[in-house]
């Protein structure tokens, strides 16, 4: 019983709003300004950078704790199946009624800490590099997610990792949609730090 339970939690506590929750200590609804997304970028766009920066550690944590537990209680693919449900969580928010919300970038990184640390490192470095480059956040993500899933594939890791890791970058790609259009377009909008 308590191993389904902890799917059930990996999902909620991947529903856990911080960029709205962020938003509302500011006095500034992220649902309805900036991308409208509740996510880290949004956060950092209106509420700043310190703002931004614990959203990202929020929704990282988010998939840290959702895969640990479920990892705990499942093995590798429970792991797998508790980070996929706390990127639904995340991404389509039973709060907001299921409309898209956040992209699951940072809650995708806080799984892949867990699963595969030194891909995680490679991923984050990727994001942040293009991210300094470009001031892109929806490159970096989509380079950072691509990284991953190559050196995934390379690796000596148990296939429910590998996975993972393919799943969550397609839903990464998936919800960066809009965003490519806009970066072909030339209209993308561009960090400002």
């Amino acid at each position: 019983m308590l191993k389904y339970l902890a799917l059930l939690f990996a999902y909620f506590l991947g529903a856990i709003p911080f960029a709205y929750l962020a938003g509302r200590i500011r006095h500034v609804d992220v649902r309805s300004q900036g991308s409208g997304n509740i996510g880290s970028t949004n956060a950092f766009r209106l509420l700043g950078a310190k703002y931004g920066l614990a959203v990202f550690a929020g929704d990282a944590l988010k998939g840290v704790l959702a895969t640990a537990l479920c990892l705990n209680f499942w093995g590798p693919w429970g792991g797998l199946g508790g980070g996929i449900l706390a990127i639904i969580g995340h991404s389509w928010n039973p709060f907001f009624k299921f409309k898209p919300t956040g992209k699951g970038v940072a809650t995708g990184f806080g799984i892949i800490v867990v699963l595969v640390p030194w891909i995680s490192l490679m991923a984050i470095v990727v994001f942040i590099l293009v991210t300094l480059i470009t001031r892109y956040v929806s490159l970096a993500s989509t380079l950072g997610a691509a990284t991953a899933v190559l050196v995934t594939i390379f690796s000596p890791v148990p296939l429910a990792y590998k996975v993972f890791v393919f799943v969550a970058a397609m839903m990464i790609f998936v919800r960066h949609r809009a965003n490519y259009q806009r970066l072909l377009k030339g209209i993308e909008p561009k960090l400002n730090y």
